[in-house]
């Protein structure tokens, strides 16, 4: 029987006890401008009532030396180096986006990405080739031989001008590629795939004799990316190598990834590409499946393997992401990547998803010496499109756009956890350490910022507001951070 992906993503979610966005509240009105008021330090706060929406509050500095609830920031102990935060640009979200005036699109583009004027999203995934929310199923190869490589039209006329554009707005954002499937001519089934299976793009296995090609596919695919002017930072080998029931998909087991990279990384390397390589790009849970516990460990174990992989990424539809304190304490030396999360009817309420995400994906993530958090679509519209048949017809943007004007736009909450760490949490960060006061329900991290700045990000899940106050090398502040908010804060200590 034919799985839709919204399927598994429900049936994964409830049986790992992963439906964690719920609540009662509706979403809120869209995101008001940021006042430019001027304060010694930049705090923005969402509350899970919708009363305040990325509202930028003035803090000024003062005296904490005496309180009890002082935090002292420790610059000195450095963990992980942070390279960004951002949504997935599918080819459903550029579609949508190429709907708007150039006026209206420029003005939301610069609302998420421009560092200064928006939100700073630093991070974007896309799908290379076709995905469950592309305009279509295809790959860059679907005429069979390595030779008939080409751009499709869907993405040059449909994705590349979105992409452009984001650039142009914020030339530092990096990009991370992933496939849902190699191209039909290179599947074989599942069970043995050396057989043929070239009649569906739902399932199937890479058959080994296109290792090469494959690889050589990954090679073109960067190099057309980059000639573009679309540096590519990571790509993963599959998305979701483990679910061969979504509408474009391949099985695709440890064991073959081992095998390939030893033929993908060379290639690479060969052709002068330093795009990082990354394994696995699914679930906590390994989806349950037989023989696939720990998946990435197993590609790090083998020296040969290991040497192309710069480390692991990870979505939470089924599982814990506890599951990465094993990845961490076994593999310290590899990367650690969030690349997928999803929002929809079967899980969402603004309060619920934007504390319970914040939490889980956010602060789970990075207190993991995790590099960045990337969600799923940017924008879809007010009925989930576009899709693909057997795709997930019940899913959310984070943004959503009305198709009766392809103007009136409803922030939801996975606009509101990217905006609150990329606004603060610069490209490049370091996180760092901190001592002091905690409370039951309060949750907070810093980091340094490359140009010299702190920032802070805080999480308090109480009924009533928790007092921070703040003590970096030579500043110092106090806030009242809200009931059952984020609140983040950025600062020159000089």
């Amino acid at each position: 029987m034919k799985v839709n992906r919204i399927q598994i993503l429900t049936l994964a979610m409830l049986a790992a006890g992963a439906v964690c966005c719920s609540g009662s509240t509706e979403t809120p009105a869209p995101v008001p401008p940021v006042p430019d008021a001027e304060s010694d330090v930049e705090c923005y706060v969402t509350t899970a009532s919708g009363s305040m929406l990325f509202e930028r509050v003035p803090v000024e500095f003062s005296k904490v030396s005496m309180s009890p609830n002082k935090v002292e920031l420790q610059p000195g102990t450095v963990f992980q180096t942070v390279d960004g935060f951002g949504p997935a640009m599918t080819g459903a979200t550029c579609y949508n986006l190429l709907q708007m005036t150039q006026e209206d699109r420029t003005a939301l583009l610069r609302k998420c990405f421009d560092p200064e004027e928006g939100a700073g999203f630093s991070f974007i995934r896309v799908h290379i080739g076709g995905s469950d929310f592309s305009m279509d199923e295809y790959t860059y190869c679907d005429t069979k031989g390595i030779e008939f490589f080409e751009t499709p039209a869907l993405e040059r006329d449909g994705i590349f001008p979105v992409i452009r554009e984001i650039l142009a707005i914020n030339p530092d954002v990096k990009i991370m590629g992933s496939p849902w499937t190699c191209p039909l001519w290179m599947k074989g089934t599942v069970d043995d795939p050396t057989v043929p299976y070239t009649t569906s793009w739902t399932s199937g296995r890479l058959n080994p004799d296109y290792y090469a090609d494959y690889a050589e596919y990954f090679v073109k695919w960067v190099q057309t990316w980059e000639a573009e002017g679309f540096p590519v930072y990571a790509i993963t080998m599959q998305n979701e190598p483990l679910n061969h029931g979504n509408s474009m998909s391949l099985y695709m087991p440890w064991e073959d990834q081992l095998a390939f990279v030893k033929v993908l990384g060379p290639a690479f390397e060969k052709a002068g590409i330093e795009t990082k390589i990354l394994t696995y790009d699914h679930n906590y849970n390994y989806d349950n499946a037989s023989g696939q516990d720990g998946y990435p460990l197993h590609i790090f174990a083998d020296a040969e393997a290991s040497q192309w992989v710069d480390g692991s990424a990870w979505h939470n539809y089924g599982g814990d992401v506890s599951e990465l304190d094993r990845i961490l304490a076994e593999a310290p030396d590899k990367s650690i990547y969030f690349t997928e999360a999803s929002i929809g009817e079967w899980n969402y309420t603004f309060d619920g998803c934007l504390m319970n995400d914040f939490e889980s994906i956010f602060l789970g993530t990075l207190s993991r010496m995790g590099r960045g958090v990337l969600l799923w679509n940017l924008m879809l519209d007010d009925e989930g499109k576009p899709y693909r048949p057997g795709g997930c017809s019940t899913c959310f943007g984070a943004i959503e756009i009305s198709s009766s004007d392809y103007k009136t736009l409803k922030y939801n909450s996975h606009w509101y956890d990217l905006a609150h760490c990329s606004k603060v949490v610069r490209a490049g960060a370091q996180r760092i350490g901190t001592t002091g006061y905690t409370a039951e329900n309060l949750t907070y991290m810093a980091f340094r910022n490359t140009d010299g700045s702190y920032a802070m990000i805080a999480l308090n899940r109480n009924s009533e507001p928790k007092t921070i106050a703040v003590q970096g090398p030579d500043k110092a502040f106090r806030y009242d951070v809200p009931a059952q908010s984020i609140a983040s804060f950025r600062w020159s200590d000089k």
